[in-house]
């Protein structure tokens, strides 16, 4: 999941990877009749709600339409998952689940609740985090030719056995609102307060608290981001960070920094990930990948029997 969306998406940082499990039964949203039919497996109103509230929650446009479409693939990306046996385990996706969580300092009753409360509901996005880790199994065991089609363990034995690190952040973010209507006004004005505020940031902890003393201020916790997300507008403020605040940028929002709640080097499975993923966009096997990946979903359709209500 990009960064950008990760960010975009504020305290509910949806940019995870789902699983692939049984036909969307999410609690929030009563199925009350059927909008499609793939290949005689049915997609729900009830379905297409809850992945309408997941397309929100990823600030992406969100029609049902939209939402109804994203399903068809997915539920032709599971059929074919379990036809080859390629699905992760649930214990893959709950484990998956409880690392996004605690990226987000939240535990999974809490993320379970915000779900819920977005009516998006946890089943819906673990089906989601399946479908995105156990599809690229199946993408490159049928075009597995490249840096795209190689696993974990393989990439690890060409680079001497060892996972490679990265740095790991914790970044909490500040905004300085400025409305639209007032921007010509009082942009100069915001941008010095917002500078003079980084001596005075209290850290992480005591944010919410320090920004209630200043007029129309808000914070916002992005959890968890490895150095390979970072976003290229971000990025370099945060690499050349002194201490536990970026340098302010204007933004559409208003004039903003980050706080550096934590920062640190990694090397577990995600951050192997994350630096081989960034290594395989560098040298283009990305975009390789990505488009194996819709010739792949492209001949499942043609093959497909879809029928929309």
């Amino acid at each position: 999941m990009s960064m950008m969306r990760a960010m975009a998406l504020g305290t509910v940082i949806l940019a995870a990877t789902a699983t692939v499990a049984p036909p969307f039964a999410g609690p929030a949203v009563a199925a009350t009749g059927v909008e499609a039919v793939v290949n005689g497996s049915a997609i729900t109103s009830g379905d297409v709600s809850r992945r309408a509230a997941f397309l929100k929650l990823q600030r992406t446009k969100s029609t049902r339409e939209i939402a109804r479409q994203q399903l068809i693939d997915e539920t032709l990306k599971r059929s074919e998952i379990a036809r080859l046996r390629m699905s992760v385990s649930t214990a893959d996706v709950d484990a998956s689940y409880a690392r996004f969580a605690s990226g987000n300092k939240l535990s999974t009753d809490q993320l379970n609740k915000i779900l819920d409360q977005a009516g998006v509901g946890s089943d819906h996005f673990k089906q989601y985090i399946a479908v995105q880790m156990s599809w690229p199994r199946v993408v490159n065991a049928r075009y597995g030719n490249g840096p795209g089609g190689k696993s974990l363990v393989e990439r690890m034995q060409e680079s001497g056995g060892q996972k490679p690190s990265t740095t790991e952040y914790f970044l909490q973010q500040v905004i300085f609102v400025v409305p639209e209507k007032r921007r010509s006004a009082i942009l100069g004005k915001r941008q010095a307060e917002a500078e003079a505020s980084r001596s005075k940031y209290p850290g992480c902890d005591d944010a919410k608290i320090f920004a209630a003393t200043m007029h129309d201020v808000s914070i916002k916790e992005l959890g968890r981001v490895l150095a390979p997300q970072l976003p290229e507008d971000w990025k370099p403020l945060i690499e050349k960070a002194q201490g536990n605040t970026t340098g302010t940028r204007v933004t559409p929002r208003g004039v903003e920094y980050l706080g550096i709640c934590k920062k640190r080097e990694v090397n577990d499975d995600m951050a192997a990930e994350m630096v081989f993923r960034a290594e395989e966009l560098g040298k283009g096997g990305g975009e390789k990948e990505d488009s194996n990946s819709q010739k792949y979903l492209d001949e499942l359709r043609s093959k497909a029997q879809i029928v929309n209500r």
